[in-house]
């Protein structure tokens, strides 16, 4: 066993034999010397708690303060037992606490009697009044607090600003956070309570006291109640004491700004860091004790001391700036001569939205611009449409750009491009609106449809005429769900699969273990999955996929076959996806001579399938396509071609470069209670 382990071992020994000991004392009489023995004890753990939350450089530091304060709590009121059971029964309650009745108590009932009830009333009135408040006002901030710390995180992700690992460690920070707080709200209460049984508990102590000391000891009233009554303060003090140092720790810690510095050096900084406070205040001082009758060497001392110290701190400050400009340049130096570190210009970034400065407004946080949450809207929105996660999208601005211009890119290269008027809005005629409205003509960027820039004092009229009418972070977001949605797949990388896994593997590990990697490789799995995602096919469902796959990965490897044969198995989502329930769907079938032609131009090879079809039949092919699918789309209808299920994979590799709207699915990935309405067929 290693030192480690030992160590951990001897701590929760000691934990649960401190926890251990405060029951026994409620149940078992111990002598004085060991009650003088737990007692300094308890004022030690005290001091050791209060030290330590002074030190503490945030709240977290503490962050088992809740539990430590039930402990010692506890561990109090039992040695308040002992003690009382001490003095009702022998008279002799230790050397400590005679000792605080003695000499804390100056050995004087009434003296004693009243530095206790201060004792209490600070503790009871004043700081555990502050902190139970304290502490459920900051659970409560703390708590409603926790949804903008969360976007704040997610903006600060998206734009690159952190890395995954520290979002994670923010997350967890303000998770434990609003835990603590939460912890502290109530164990303020143990505090609060510990304060008003300590006062009944000495009362009781008192008058029980009396009693004994007339009815056993036989006598007078007076001298009971001076004899016991002394024993009796002198444990109020030795328990309240301590009491008072956790309850005066208990505010220090609820009290502390998230500051990670000493609170010690804090204070001072912030309290005596301003010289010409100092200098004021050592004026008035002195002005106190000349012109009044205040002693004036006292006050003339603190006015000269406080001058001096400001006089001191302006120097100090001349100091620390003349440091600061020098460091800094000391560090442009040292940047100007570092060598450049080539590494970091190798990364490319998956996702890219780049704009212009007049769209900065839109994405800053401070301006009211909100294009932040929405980027982090639609990698949820892909998460739960696709199954899969998106990698981070930076946005960056870029002055080489028109103002309101902004490209997006696919791993480092510009794939599409938009602009946008910033004080406009973008109308859309859906078809049906009769009554044109004036503006500026421009098209929507992610389909190209016509659309009209209006005013704002245009937006009313074109909403009640039937416009459809977007801002510009709307715009500027649909276009980026569409580019990111079209790109899904060769976002999917190795790493994203295998995260994928390793979250199946925690609720379904059987079927990980029965394919990964005993039949299929990450790169084949990978394969299958980009190759549904090309063609919007969601892998939420990643169970039922994997099942597929492990059907028939163990008689053929070929991946773009296996993802026939997982299509077929994910025939109801593809169903749902594009035949709506109770209608007929109008769709284009595809001529059995073609089909057949197509499969005799199947080539293999070691590679996999490809196909040899002559040129001038592919374009014939092609050409009939997209006179049939032109029929569907005059119609208003969605371009689907419904094909035999050894064919379907063949015909949409034909097809995928020249149509990127077509829909090509096979007879059985349709459920049987699809009602299907041939409107065409291809032919050549």
């Amino acid at each position: 066993m290693d030192l480690a382990n030992i160590k951990n071992r001897l701590s929760d020994f000691g934990v649960a034999l401190y926890i251990l000991a405060a029951i026994m004392f409620f149940i078992i009489p111990i002598p004085n010397v060991v009650l003088d023995i737990m007692l300094a004890l308890n004022i030690s753990l005290a001091l050791i708690v209060l030290f330590n939350v002074i030190f503490s450089k945030e709240v977290l530091d503490m962050s088992f303060f809740p539990t430590l304060l039930l402990f010692t709590t506890i561990f109090r009121i039992s040695l308040n037992v002992s003690s009382t059971r001490l003095i009702l029964t022998t008279g002799d309650p230790g050397n400590v606490v005679a000792t605080f009745g003695q000499f804390v108590g100056g050995g004087d009932l009434i003296i004693g009697a009243i530095v206790f009830i201060i004792l209490v009333i600070i503790q009871f009135v004043v700081i555990n009044k502050g902190s139970e408040r304290v502490s459920e006002v900051t659970a409560r901030f703390t708590l409603d607090a926790m949804p903008g710390k969360q976007m704040a995180i997610d903006a600060d992700l998206n734009t690159g600003a952190i890395t995954d690992q520290e979002a994670k460690e923010r997350r967890e920070k303000i998770q434990e956070e609003a835990s603590f707080f939460g912890s502290m709200d109530g164990a303020t209460k143990y505090v609060k309570g510990d304060a008003t049984a300590g006062l009944i508990i000495t009362f009781v102590n008192l008058i029980g006291g009396a009693v004994m000391g007339m009815s056993r000891d036989g006598l007078d009233a007076m001298e009971a109640i001076q004899q016991y009554g002394v024993l009796t303060i002198g444990d109020g003090l030795a328990s309240q004491i301590p009491s008072l140092v956790i309850s005066l720790s208990t505010g220090i810690l609820v009290t502390k700004a998230s500051k990670e510095s000493d609170v010690g050096k804090v204070i001072v900084s912030q309290l005596f860091g301003m010289p010409k406070a100092l200098y004021m205040v050592g004026g008035v001082v002195i002005f106190l004790g000349v012109v009044t009758p205040l002693s004036l060497p006292i006050f003339a001392s603190y006015g000269l001391l406080f001058i001096l110290a400001g006089r001191n701190m302006s120097k100090t400050i001349g100091v620390e700036t003349i440091e600061e400009e020098v460091s800094a340049e000391e560090n442009e130096a040292d940047e100007i001569r570092r060598p450049e570190n080539v590494n970091s210009l190798l990364h490319v970034d998956p996702i890219e939205l780049e704009f212009g400065y007049g769209i900065i407004p839109l994405a800053d946080v401070n301006q009211g611009g909100d294009l932040l949450d929405r980027v982090v809207m639609i990698r949820r929105q892909i998460a739960l449409e696709l199954g899969t996660v998106v990698p981070i999208i930076r946005l960056r601005d870029n002055i080489q750009l028109n103002p309101n211009q902004y490209i997006i890119k696919i791993k480092g290269i510009q794939v599409t491009e938009g602009e946008i008027l910033f004080d406009h809005y973008m109308a859309m005629n859906p078809g049906f609106v009769e009554e044109e409205i004036t503006g500026i003509p421009t098209f929507e960027p992610s389909f190209h449809l016509p659309a009209i820039w209006i005013t704002e004092g245009q937006r009313e009229r074109a909403e009640s005429l039937g416009y459809t009418v977007v801002d510009p972070p709307s715009i500027i977001a649909t276009h980026l769900t569409e580019v990111v949605r079209g790109h899904i797949a060769e976002l999917l990388s190795r790493q994203d699969v295998n995260n994928l896994i390793n979250n199946l593997k925690e609720t379904n590990q059987a079927v990980v273990d029965e394919l990964y990697p005993k039949l299929l490789n990450l790169g084949e799995i990978q394969k299958i999955l980009q190759n549904l995602l090309a063609e919007g096919i969601s892998i939420r469902d990643l169970l039922s996929i994997f099942e597929i796959m492990a059907d028939h990965a163990g008689t053929t490897k070929d991946t773009d076959v296996l993802t026939e044969y997982v299509r077929q198995g994910l025939k109801r989502a593809i169903s749902s996806k594009y035949f709506p329930p109770n209608e007929k769907t109008d769709v284009v079938t595809l001529d059995p001579k073609i089909e057949q032609e197509i499969m005799g131009s199947i080539k293999q090879t070691e590679q996999g399938a490809y196909m040899s079809l002559d040129p001038d039949r592919t374009r014939a092919i092609i050409n009939s396509t997209e006179e049939e699918v032109g029929k569907l789309e005059k119609m208003g209808k969605n371009a689907i071609i419904v094909t035999s299920p050894i064919v379907r994979m063949y015909f949409r590799k034909l097809t995928e470069d020249y149509f990127t709207d077509l829909t090509v699915v096979s007879y059985n990935e349709i459920d049987s209670n699809v009602e299907l309405q041939s409107v065409g067929m291809v032919t050549a």
